[in-house]
């Protein structure tokens, strides 16, 4: 079973830039690693994926141009660099990996979490 850990969160101003990483343990990524996010009193939403195989990319419309997704593979680990912050950006970010290679978005496709980091960006 494959074991995420998050890192790099913080606090971060309005415009400035973080870069997220999760490391995988256990075995490798699977087929697919994620970045979804979690506001108080939101529901968990996706921002965006990555095929191990092959690197494609997927991103969520509000995020695309702003983050991005990327992978070691020597590392076993994703990052999600993430620019231009808005204050609407602070939630709590987890990576999940998926074991299916059918491409979703829905959190509930993802069987495995990482613990979850906090993003805050002040205005």
């Amino acid at each position: 079973q494959v074991q995420l850990v998050e890192s790099g969160g913080g606090l971060v101003q309005a415009g400035g830039s973080l870069r997220l990483s999760c490391a995988a343990s256990g075995r490798t990524f699977s087929a697919y690693g994620g970045w979804f996010r979690q506001a108080p009193g939101k529901e968990r939403e996706f921002l965006a994926a990555i095929k191990w195989s092959g690197g494609y990319t997927y991103y969520r419309h509000s995020v695309k141009g702003r983050f991005t997704i990327s992978r070691d593979n020597a590392k076993n680990t994703v990052y999600l660099q993430m620019n231009s912050l808005k204050p609407e950006d602070t939630a709590v970010y987890y990576c999940a990996a998926r074991n299916s290679y059918i491409y979703t978005e829905s959190p509930s496709g993802y069987s495995v979490w990482g613990q979850g980091t906090q993003v805050t960006v002040s205005s």
